[in-house]
């Protein structure tokens, strides 16, 4: 599974993180920046991670600012693109399981490492269930 990640200032350090976390599980794991804390504009890397995963480049993506609802709003103006603004593991496993989810985002101020890496295991390896939940899916892509 190839996953793209990104981050504004706000979220840099559980990006670094998650990436580091995800590496040495093996996947293959593509970070989109930013790569300082100089205050940045999250919608610029929202936008390249869910291009990429538009444009087939990458099957999954990760998000993270400081609450995870800015990156949320601004991925969910892509068509195709479905991004759940998680901090819980149970909403990790229902956004993947019901929503068929494709990209995660996540708030460093909202949920610490240990929190953050069982939300990331738990929605990358939750199926979607398909279903009565693909209907569903298709009416949000009209």
């Amino acid at each position: 599974m190839k996953i793209a990640i990104a981050s504004d200032h706000g979220g840099l350090n559980l990006k670094k993180y998650i990436y580091n976390y995800l590496s040495d599980k093996n996947y293959e794991i593509v970070d989109f920046g930013t790569n300082d804390f100089q205050s940045c504009d999250y919608p610029i890397y929202a936008k390249k991670v869910c291009k990429e995963i538009i444009n087939n480049n990458f099957d999954r993506g990760i998000l993270i600012c400081s609450t995870g609802i800015g990156m949320s709003i601004c991925a969910n103006r892509f068509k195709g693109i479905r991004a759940a603004c998680v901090s819980d593991t149970y909403s990790a496993k229902m956004t993947r399981a019901h929503n068929d989810s494709n990209v995660l985002c996540i708030g460093e101020k909202v949920v610490g490492i240990g929190l953050a890496c069982d939300i990331v295991d738990i929605w990358l390896n939750t199926e979607f269930d398909n279903g009565r939940h693909q209907k569903r899916i298709d009416m949000i892509d009209l």
